[in-house]
C-alpha cells in the first residue's frame, strides 16, 4: 500500500517532543530536536564522526575531520590527544569520506581524498560534465599506533566522489574501494586498491563502469567484505533502486559477476561489516521511507542522474545476514531525524567490544550505541 499523500504530515508528526510507539520507533525526540531513535539505541553525546579503530593497547583512534591530525583516546572516546599526519599539512586535508584500518601486524593505513589537491570541478550542464575534474585518492600508513605517519601515495588523481571502506582478507591482504570519475558524459565508476604488504604499495583493479550521465550517475560509494568461500563482495550505490553487487576471487584485482541485489536502498552509500558473531551488519537509507512505497524523485536530467531516483535519507535502516549477505533481515529504523534536520546518511560502524556497535554518520551528528543481540531477537 502506498502512502506518498500523506508522507509530509507523518514527518511533521514525527518533529517535536512527543512520545508515540512506530513500527519499533521509540518516538521521543533526542537533544537538540535532531533525531527520533529506537527504542533500543542510547546516544553518544560529543563523540567524534570516526571512522574509529581500536589499537593494541585498547586505545581507539581516528582522525580529524576536514584536517591533518590523527587522534588517539585512551577513555573510550570522551578526550583526544593529536598527532599530525603530514610534515607539511598546509598541502593536505582529509576529507569527510575515508577509511580507516589496523591490520593483524598492527599497521594502521587511512584512505581518503586530499582535498587540498582538489581542481577544476566546474560541471557544465550543457555536456554534463567537468571535464578535467581532479580529487585524488590517497593513502597513509603508521607503524606506531598512529603517532607517527609516513608513505603517502597519490594512486590516482581522477576526482574521487568517496572512499568509505577498508577490509584485510584472510591472506594478510589489505583491499578498498574507491572511485574514479569519466567523461564524455560526466559519471562515476567503481574500482579498488589491494596492498599485498601492509599498504607500502598497491595495485589497481580493473574499473566497474556501468555508464550513466550526470554528477551523481554510475556505481559509486561501495562497501565490501570477505565470504566464507574467501571471496570478495563489494556493494555499491546506484540511482537504480537497489544496492547492485561485485564479487572478487583474485583479493580484489578483478570484479565479475555485476549485478542488483534484492535489498532495495536509496542513492546513499551502504556500510556493510563482517561483526565478531560472524555475521554481516549492513547500516543504510532505505529507499523509501518505512511504511511506504514511494518518495519525492531526483535526477532524470542528465544532471544529476539520467535516471530519476529516491534520495530518501530521513531514517537510517540496520540489517543482518546469517548467510554471507545471500539474505538479509528485515530491516529496522534506528533513527529518524526530528525537527529541521534534512537526512542521517552516510554511516560508520564501529564494533567497539563484541556485539556493541557504534554508529555515526557524516551527514547529520548521529552518534549511537546498540547492542547486536537486541536485533537478533536474543
Amino acid at each position: 500500500m502506498t502512502y506518498c499523500f500523506f508522507y509530509p504530515i507523518l514527518m511533521m508528526l514525527f518533529s517535536g517532543n512527543q512520545v508515540k510507539e512506530d513500527h519499533g520507533v521509540r518516538m521521543e525526540t533526542p537533544l537538540q530536536d535532531e533525531f527520533i531513535l529506537h527504542e533500543k539505541v542510547t546516544e553518544i553525546p560529543g563523540l567524534k564522526m570516526g571512522p574509529f579503530i581500536r589499537l593494541e593497547n585498547g586505545d581507539i583512534l581516528t582522525v580529524t575531520v576536514d584536517d591533518t591530525q590523527s587522534l588517539i583516546s585512551s577513555d573510550e572516546g570522551k578526550t583526544w590527544q593529536e598527532y599530525e599526519i603530514f610534515n607539511q599539512p598546509e598541502k593536505y586535508k582529509i576529507s569527510d569520506e575515508r577509511a580507516l584500518l589496523k591490520t593483524k601486524n598492527g599497521t594502521i593505513i587511512l584512505a581518503f581524498m586530499n582535498l587540498a589537491a582538489r581542481r577544476n570541478w566546474n560541471w557544465n550542464k550543457e555536456i554534463s560534465d567537468s571535464p578535467g575534474a581532479i580529487l585524488p585518492t590517497c593513502t597513509v600508513r603508521s607503524l606506531d599506533g598512529g603517532k607517527t605517519w609516513q608513505n603517502f601515495q597519490t594512486l590516482h588523481t581522477e576526482h574521487t566522489g568517496a572512499i568509505r571502506d577498508m577490509i584485510e582478507t584472510k591472506n594478510g591482504n589489505v583491499i578498498f574501494p574507491s572511485m574514479m570519475m569519466r567523461h564524455n558524459p560526466g559519471h562515476h565508476t567503481v574500482l579498488s586498491y589491494t596492498s599485498r604488504n601492509e599498504g607500502e604499495t598497491w595495485e589497481r583493479s580493473n574499473i566497474i563502469d556501468l555508464g550513466g550521465i550526470g554528477h551523481h550517475s554510475g556505481v559509486t560509494e561501495g562497501t565490501m567484505e570477505q565470504m566464507a568461500d574467501l571471496s570478495i563482495k563489494m556493494l555499491m550505490r546506484t540511482n537504480w533502486g537497489t544496492f547492485w553487487q561485485a564479487t572478487s576471487v583474485n583479493e580484489g584485482i578483478t570484479w565479475t559477476d555485476i549485478k542488483p541485489t534484492s535489498i532495495e536502498a536509496s542513492s546513499a552509500p551502504g556500510l556493510m561489516k563482517r561483526l565478531a558473531s560472524g555475521r554481516l551488519v549492513l547500516v543504510y537509507n532505505q529507499r523509501f521511507p518505512e511504511g511506504t512505497e514511494c518518495f519525492p524523485l531526483s535526477g532524470g536530467d542528465n544532471q544529476w542522474s539520467e535516471v530519476r531516483t529516491s534520495n530518501h535519507r530521513q531514517e537510517l535502516s540496520i540489517s543482518f545476514s546469517e548467510d554471507d549477505g545471500n539474505t538479509w533481515s528485515s530491516p529496522e529504523v534506528i533513527a529518524k531525524v526530528a525537527g529541521d534536520t534534512r537526512q542521517v546518511s552516510y554511516p560508520y560502524v564501529f564494533e567497539a567490544k563484541p556485539g556493541e556497535l557504534w554508529i555515526t554518520t557524516m551527514f547529520s551528528d548521529l552518534r549511537i550505541r546498540l547492542r547486536e543481540s537486541d536485533f537478533m531477537g536474543q
